[in-house]
């Protein structure tokens, strides 16, 4: 018996479901909703695979709504005071930004910035 891959299986391989949260008020910067369910391309522009890094700049440009990105990110990279966890590790673990996505992952970013 041969198996045959349905079309979904297809459109995964150009691809990739995450889930994406927000924490600690980042939420706010994003519609005030906390989980994000996003199908990211598996590629970037230059061919590479898509890492958190190219995330960051995805959730900026076309997420965020709200305009005061410099509280999300600082100088194109996730400000400090803002923890980031790949499946419930810290993405210091992963490689932080060069952390390639892969089908199905959680990231949580998570303000640890209280105003005062």
């Amino acid at each position: 018996m041969t198996e045959t891959h349905p079309k979904p299986e297809m459109a995964s391989e150009n691809t990739i479901p995450i889930l994406v949260e927000f924490t600690g008020g980042l939420e706010m910067l994003f519609s005030d909703e906390r989980k994000h369910r996003l199908s990211v391309p598996s590629k970037d522009d230059e061919g590479n695979p898509v890492n958190i890094g190219w995330l960051v700049k995805h959730l900026c440009d076309k997420v965020m709504k709200d305009s005061r990105k410099e509280m999300f990110v600082l100088d194109d990279h996730v400000r400090p005071g803002i923890l980031v966890l790949v499946n419930d590790a810290d993405w210091e673990l992963e490689g932080e930004a060069s952390y390639a996505l892969q089908p199905n992952d959680n990231i949580l970013f998570v303000s640890t910035l209280h105003g005062g």
